[in-house]
């Protein structure tokens, strides 16, 4: 099969312990993902000098993140890696003239194995990262998606993790008492997806309204275009509206080259199934 791309919002790292409109959305997702070979996974929590593949046999699980609640590190979300496949795909990527690395250590860090809690809850689908070189800019990070991309017609699902909006400041500070600015930079990021606007995405900073109080920084946005540079002009792309959590971080979501999915029936039905499944590797 030809696996899907997908960009996930991972807001908090607490979005582990508080599913949200997402995470039912997601579950709904992951149900779609039985023949998928592996899931790769690009997150702005493993940045690097070079672009570093993860080979790590059995990834453990990096509660990469401080003054959470003691239950947030208590999960452990018991992954698998893929290193040979993780291998033929750092081989591929140097064959475009790429410094490559590979790494046999890492763990999957939050931006990975919060949203693969609800994708693949029992961790039955090998998994891995492709880390963010640190000076990626956003014409890199779509190359980087065309590159991985490829990689889909074997089975590989691309997924950047990454945020919608991603102004930290004034999340812990409350300082946002008006959450608008947000909502049209969401509203404009999504009609240039759905239209397929790449050049306007690469373009964001200079176009998007807000753009700068949205990203203060650019590693959240990113993976969104990794994301995008991996699909395929001929795929179908679904909105997963996720909401807005802590008045300013956007959950919204993207879905390229799945089927049609019915992701609002039974939201509440949802959730508690992938609750039950949460407990079971917690």
């Amino acid at each position: 099969m030809t696996a899907p791309a997908l960009f996930i919002s991972h807001g908090a790292p607490t979005f582990a312990l508080e599913p949200g409109q997402l995470g039912s959305r997601l579950s709904r997702v992951g149900e779609l993902l039985g023949n998928v070979k592996a899931l790769l996974v690009v997150s702005p929590h493993w940045q690097t000098r070079q672009t570093t593949v993860m080979t790590t046999p059995n990834p453990r699980t990096l509660h990469d993140f401080g003054g959470f609640a003691p239950e947030l590190y208590r999960i452990e979300h018991p992954a698998i890696g893929y290193p040979v496949l993780a291998a033929e795909i750092a081989e591929s990527l140097a064959e475009t003239g790429r410094h490559i690395g590979l790494d046999d250590q890492r763990g999957l860090d939050h931006g990975a194995w919060v949203p693969l809690r609800y994708l693949d809850p029992k961790a039955h689908i090998p998994s891995f990262q492709v880390s963010l070189r640190s000076e990626l800019d956003t014409w890199a990070a779509v190359r980087l998606g065309r590159a991985l991309g490829a990689w889909r017609s074997k089975g590989v699902a691309i997924i950047g993790s990454g945020s919608l909006t991603h102004n930290l400041f004034e999340w812990r500070e409350g300082a946002a008492d008006d959450a608008s600015y947000a909502i049209e930079f969401r509203d404009w990021v999504r009609k240039a997806v759905l239209d397929r606007d790449i050049d306007r995405l690469m373009q964001y900073r200079q176009l998007a309204p807000h753009a700068r109080r949205a990203h203060p920084t650019e590693e959240h946005f990113l993976p969104l275009l990794v994301a995008l540079g991996a699909t395929f002009d001929g795929d179908s792309v679904q909105v997963l509206d996720g909401g807005m959590t802590y008045g300013v971080l956007s959950m919204e979501s993207y879905a390229w080259g799945l089927p049609a999915l019915d992701i609002a029936a039974e939201p509440d039905r949802l959730e508690q199934q992938c609750k039950r499944a949460w407990r079971t590797t917690a």
